[in-house]
């Protein structure tokens, strides 16, 4: 019986190296390829019009040529664009690959290859959305970032923060109510063994966690400093984590050439954190004009999602703790973005769904939520050349380091949307992508190509 089962094992185990290496193969060939994307009016991420009709030759994964008259070798694969916009690939800074498609009680009662899978084709519907790029920013997802990088799962390339780090009585901490006092050597709690979550008090419990984050292949940390609305016992007012640990664990990513990004929503932790050296403020939308001006003199960013009380509302049960929350954190929406718009704080696009395939799949819908306060170029931004920029502070832990993401230039990685319509003037051509994509590319390869029908 044992026989048989240890044989069954063996042969799975060889059917998984033969299709990882036949995938790290698959990409070596990708190198040598040439894909010409003719006739496109580009919006390269960054400026205020569409370019004249342009080629751009891809080389591999990479963009080689762009111009109006680029000379093509007989080997390039022919994409006629038809004028239509060709714009860099969409990045969602605020993602949850293991949350984002599960319900919440589900989620906590699940194993971790259960969260997985449905991960891995939650991803895949987001590629589909045109999102080639997400900053994942908490969850153990690390084999899925590799073996999606490996092409043995269709999704967006992952920036791993691995399991997002939280004080005792903090946002991530999911003990239930009766287990007090916290003790160290009984069990810990599921979603922390399995690397979701890490809860860490004083500076050496701090820089012991996040070293074992970046050691297990975070490409920047995720810490919580302050209340959150989904979490179960923490008030939004209340601040997480001292000065001093807040420090540790940017001296502990500063060490491994990265940075640090927090969970926070009122001004004192804010502060505190920037105060400390947090590059990326996450949420924000009880900030005011002291902190969003701290934000624009450090060079930190916002990282907010453009969320409402209505018909896009995330359902907690009314009458809820966390539905008392979130009505207080969208009221601060509108006040905040006006008044990041107006002080220039650099701001990216993140949804944060959770718990909700429904909402998950509305990622372009919430893009398309910025037109309330930016121009649509000023949106797209957000979600492309600024996101771009700050993925970039992830230094030597990027994945992807032969170029830069969420522009179209030369040498950048060939993530690209092929839009039927002018999404610098109509932002709402980034709701429905099924219609209005109708190309999608990332690194190189073409996931959708409807430019024939």
């Amino acid at each position: 019986m044992f026989s048989k089962i240890r044989m069954c094992l063996m042969c799975l185990s060889l059917y998984m190296l033969v299709g990882l290496t036949c995938a790290q193969e698959s990409g070596d060939t990708n190198q040598d390829s040439m894909i010409a994307i003719r006739n496109a009016r580009i919006f390269d991420g960054v400026s205020e019009r569409l370019s004249e009709p342009s080629t751009v030759l891809i080389r591999g994964n990479l963009i080689e040529k762009i111009g109006r008259e680029v000379k093509l070798s007989g080997d390039a694969t022919i994409v006629d664009a038809g004028g239509r916009t060709l714009m860099p690939g969409l990045i969602d800074m605020h993602w949850h690959s293991a949350y984002a498609n599960i319900p919440m009680q589900k989620g906590l009662n699940s194993d971790h290859a259960y969260h997985l899978l449905i991960a891995a084709k939650g991803n895949e519907r987001a590629l589909m959305r045109g999102f080639t790029t997400v900053r994942d920013v908490g969850g153990n997802v690390f084999s899925l970032a590799e073996l999606t990088d490996a092409r043995l799962y269709d999704g967006p390339r992952i920036f791993p923060s691995g399991p997002a780090i939280s004080q005792t009585s903090g946002h991530t901490d999911f003990r239930p109510s009766t287990a007090v006092p916290a003790d160290r050597n009984m069990p810990l709690v599921y979603m922390e063994r399995i690397g979701h979550v890490m809860v860490a008090d004083g500076v050496p419990d701090v820089l012991k966690r996040t070293r074992e984050a970046l050691r297990m292949g975070a490409t920047q940390i995720k810490i919580n400093s302050g209340g959150g609305v989904s979490s179960s016992f923490d008030p939004l007012d209340v601040s997480q984590f001292t000065f001093e640990e807040t420090k540790a664990a940017v001296d502990a990513a500063s060490d491994w050439n990265t940075y640090v990004c927090t969970h926070v929503f009122t001004d004192e932790a804010a502060q505190r954190a920037l105060s400390a050296g947090v590059m990326c403020l996450e949420h924000g939308h009880l900030f005011t004009a002291e902190t969003l001006k701290m934000m624009k003199e450090k060079g930190a960013y916002l990282s907010m999602q453009p969320i409402l009380d209505d018909e896009d509302a995330i359902q907690f049960p009314e009458g809820s703790f966390s539905r008392q929350k979130y009505v207080e954190v969208t009221r601060g929406t509108d006040r905040v973005y006006r008044m990041a718009r107006a002080l220039g704080v650099k701001t990216v696009f993140g949804t944060d769904a959770l718990f909700d395939p429904e909402l998950a799949d509305k990622q372009g819908k919430l893009l398309a939520k910025l037109g309330r306060w930016y121009t649509p170029v000023e949106a797209l931004r957000q979600a492309t050349s600024t996101a771009g920029e700050l993925l970039s502070l992830s230094g030597p832990r990027n994945p992807y380091p032969d170029g830069p993401l969420g522009v179209i230039r030369v040498g950048a990685y060939a993530d690209l949307i092929i839009v039927d319509g002018n999404p610098l003037e109509d932002l709402g051509l980034v709701v429905d992508a099924d219609k209005n994509f109708m190309l999608i590319m990332k690194d190189g390869v073409i996931y959708k190509d409807r430019l024939g029908e």
